[in-house]
């Protein structure tokens, strides 16, 4: 790709083979002891040569989700490379993961100081080491994520579709949405991009928890990624249909009071569609919130109690040409890639049909 990459096959002074594994650990940064903070990594190695791959998980601490897949992933005996290598992080932002946390003890978002200085604040110290440590080594990553607190993310791809490599893996990942995007100014999924490293982000879920369909949407991507770059036998396996997505916006409280959900994460929406009715405690003075135009449900507050001006649905413009009750009928014909996603997260919130429905 045009760039000096680190060697994969030395880890702090310990060599790996081809075809071997090995478990490492990264030391990112000091605590008040003087003891050093590490996280653990598996690299896997084909005996062939190939891509590099860094699957990375927990950069906000508190959405582990993705370490979820990442374990499994690295438990699992099966899981053998054909050619290149796999770099699996299940925790990479180790200080907010042990507190349970989305932030840094410094109260900074580490996915905001990448690439990072060896001169900086803790977060940016951390963010230059994970950046030459991991980044600096791979081809391709994909970095894995959930909602915000009191939130649930439907599964989405997220990446940079100008760029041909990002968009063949965000492609094949297999999610039926992708959100086309750079990411924000210090992003790491951004830097690494800038940097030559080909990276899209996997959201799905909520923080503080481990969600079966979750974690198997996002290991079936992760292996269909693999099978593109030819580093595990067999085909991707393909969604009934995917859009990209070039628009989202969130749909916010009008008004303050307790929520009653018409529609679940996921569901695909029709301009005017009411998606909640905010009403006082005993049920009185009824509001509606409605689909500001055709799309999807990408995201959703999971706490039914509202102020003015909170976030309650976030919404993905549906593309020109492209009409709701078409992708609901493809929905319904066939079994979709995240089928059993879409019981499993109306489980978070209590949908019921709206009054003048």
């Amino acid at each position: 790709m045009g760039r000096e990459l680190k060697p994969i096959d030395e880890w702090n002074g310990e060599s790996i083979a081809p075809g071997e594994s090995c478990d490492v650990t990264l030391a990112v940064s000091e605590s008040y002891s003087g003891m050093n903070v590490e996280i653990p990594l598996r690299i896997q190695r084909a005996v062939e040569p190939g891509p590099v791959v860094f699957v990375t998980a927990a950069l906000h601490g508190d959405e582990i989700n993705g370490t979820g897949a990442v374990r499994m992933l690295a438990q699992d005996k099966s899981f053998q490379l054909l050619r290149g290598a796999v770099i699996l992080v299940p925790v990479l932002n180790i200080l907010a993961f042990d507190r349970h946390s989305r932030y840094l003890p410094d109260r900074r978002d580490l996915n905001r100081c990448f690439p990072g200085s060896k001169t900086g604040t803790l977060a940016s110290r951390m963010a230059r080491t994970l950046f030459d440590e991991i980044v600096m080594r791979a081809d391709y990553g994909i970095d894995l994520h959930t909602a915000a607190v009191r939130r649930t993310n439907y599964p989405n791809v997220r990446g940079d579709m100008s760029d041909p490599e990002t968009q063949r893996i965000a492609e094949a990942f297999g999610c039926e949405v992708i959100l086309n995007g750079k990411g924000p100014p210090g992003a790491f999924r951004r830097e690494a991009c800038r940097a030559g490293c080909s990276t899209i982000i996997m959201e799905g879920g909520e923080v503080w928890k481990v969600e079966p369909g979750i974690v198997d949407t996002t290991v079936k991507g992760i292996r269909n990624v693999l099978r593109k770059l030819e580093m595990l036998d067999g085909e991707p396996e393909r969604p009934d249909y995917q859009v990209v997505l070039e628009r989202t916006t969130w749909v916010r409280a009008e008004y303050g009071g307790f929520l009653q959900f018409h529609v679940q994460p996921g569901e695909v929406v029709s301009k005017g569609q009411p998606l909640t009715t905010n009403t006082n405690l005993l049920g009185r003075d009824a509001k509606q919130l409605v689909a500001p135009f055709n799309g999807i449900i990408l995201g959703m507050v999971t706490l039914p109690a509202v102020s003015p001006g909170e976030p309650v649905c976030h919404i993905g413009k549906l593309p020109k040409g492209i009409k709701p009750e078409a992708l609901r009928k493809q929905r319904k014909l066939d079994d979709g890639f995240e089928e059993s996603v879409l019981d499993e997260l109306a489980t978070n919130v209590m949908v019921v049909e709206p009054d003048n429905a």
